[in-house]
């Protein structure tokens, strides 16, 4: 069994799991490392056993497809083929002079450190929500649509009674019948899209009939829970005390404006507020892989241009789960063969080559469409908090930009602190870009997360 070849697949969601079955399947050995307790990602959370979830099947519409990834998962695991590392979280991927150590800390203190060594790597690392800041966005209360979500899935809560779900992108549509199906009552489903530009789109938008059938199911459901639909809408601010009370919305004229005279105030006592999402690109950063604007770069095999290095689902470009599976498939599959000596045939993995083709078309379009409102930055008031982590304020990052001259997030950083925090600018990233006027770029980390001093003075040649 050591004889066979080693492939360290980091990330269990779909495009991590696809990958492993695929290359398992054709004699490779796999370690699977994931930061969570159980394999399944964002995408397929489930409620913890001791919830005792009767049909958790509900909250998901690609149960079937999950369960023949576990059930693929639990018989390579149990054949000896496939080794899954659990609440193991990867800090930095180390290229050897034959092939790579990956660096990870155990358990949910993150103290003590695992070495994982394998031929070759995938990177399956998903990605995270795009945070766009407001005037009370911090309230308890306001909460990221893919929370929400996380929320309901995970342990089968709701943060309030009656919620407003609100921004841009498909995410909205689950979480808004999610939440309804749940029991909340959803005052307002804001949408800042305009209806328009998909019609505009219809040619890449057919590519996916199946797609569209989907948005069609979850527009019935929302009609039948008397959800009020707001297209071309936005918050405003979101309001409270000592915790969200309500919000104010408005519609957008066709510059992407708030239109004056149009604002509404509605009672909640939940906001969950998405904008779209960012691949997660730290590790492949560290590993000098090559990035197309925020995505890691891949060939039609799904490899980087770094010898030995994979990356599939939506840390090469946000487009859902069965993009994720198709790239994850085709990864596993080119994985195997070139771990074995063999050069990979294309025709192995063309059904999954179609379906990536077609749905990466569909998502381009998506995203045109999903784009965030063009003068969103005009609602961050001086006084509206970007930077959690560090307090740091619109207002001082305009300072930055109008009176010293700062033009790109790294100047804003070094003159505000904007961004040296904890979640070291993945938050507040999107919004210094929007007020510096500057593209959003990934910022190269030396590590992915944060190491503890004793783990790093322990790695060989640092004694």
């Amino acid at each position: 069994m050591t004889d066979r070849p080693h492939l360290a697949v980091i990330g269990a969601g779909p495009a991590g799991l696809a990958a492993v079955v695929a290359a398992a399947s054709r004699g490779v050995r796999v370690t699977l490392i994931d930061s969570a307790a159980e394999a399944g990602g964002q995408f397929y959370r489930r409620p913890a056993a001791g919830l005792r979830a009767r049909r958790p099947q509900t909250l998901h519409h690609q149960w079937r497809t999950w369960e023949r990834l576990r059930d693929g998962l639990q018989a390579h695991v149990q054949a000896g083929a496939v080794r899954h590392l659990t609440d193991h979280h990867v800090w930095f991927v180390e290229r050897q002079d034959v092939g790579f150590t990956v660096h990870a800390l155990l358990g949910p203190e993150q103290e003590h450190p695992v070495a994982v060594r394998a031929d070759a790597v995938l990177l399956a690392t998903g990605g995270y929500e795009k945070v766009l800041p407001f005037p009370g966005w911090t309230l308890p209360g306001v909460v990221t649509a893919g929370g929400a979500q996380a929320m309901l899935k995970g342990t089968l809560a709701v943060s309030g009674r009656t919620a407003v779900v609100a921004g841009t992108g498909p995410l909205l549509l689950p979480v808004a019948t999610g939440l309804a199906a749940a029991g909340v009552e959803v005052a307002a489903l804001v949408e800042s899209a305009d209806p328009k530009d998909f019609v505009r789109r219809t040619r890449a938008l057919a590519v996916q009939p199946g797609k569209v059938v989907e948005g069609a199911r979850y527009a019935a459901q929302l009609l039948r829970h008397r959800v009020r639909t707001l297209v071309r809408h936005t918050v405003v601010e979101a309001h409270g005390a000592q915790c969200l009370e309500a919000v104010t919305v408005a519609a957008l004229d066709a510059d992407g404006r708030v239109r004056s005279g149009t604002e509404r105030r509605i009672a909640c006592d939940t906001l969950a507020v998405g904008h779209g999402m960012l691949p997660h690109t730290d590790l492949a950063e560290t590993l000098g892989c090559r990035l197309d604007g925020m995505d890691v770069h891949v060939d039609d095999e799904q490899r980087t241009d770094v010898p030995g290095v994979w990356a599939a689902g939506e840390t090469t470009g946000i487009g859902g789960s069965s993009l994720s599976l198709a790239e994850g498939h085709i990864a596993g599959r080119s994985i195997a063969a070139r771990l074995r000596g063999i050069e990979p045939d294309a025709r192995d993995w063309a059904a999954a080559a179609r379906t990536r083709t077609r749905l990466r078309a569909f998502f381009a379009a998506l995203d045109a469409v999903h784009a965030p409102p063009a003068h969103w930055t005009d609602r961050i008031t001086d006084d509206t908090v970007v930077c959690r982590c560090e307090e740091v304020t619109g207002g001082a990052i305009r300072e930055a930009v109008d009176e010293l001259g700062a033009g790109d997030v790294r100047t804003v950083k070094l003159l505000t602190r904007a961004g040296m925090g904890w979640c070291q600018g993945r938050v507040c990233g999107p919004a210094v870009a929007g007020l510096a006027g500057c593209a959003l770029t990934p910022t190269r980390r030396p590590f992915a997360g944060p190491v503890p001093l004793g783990v790093l003075a322990a790695e060989p040649g640092n004694g």
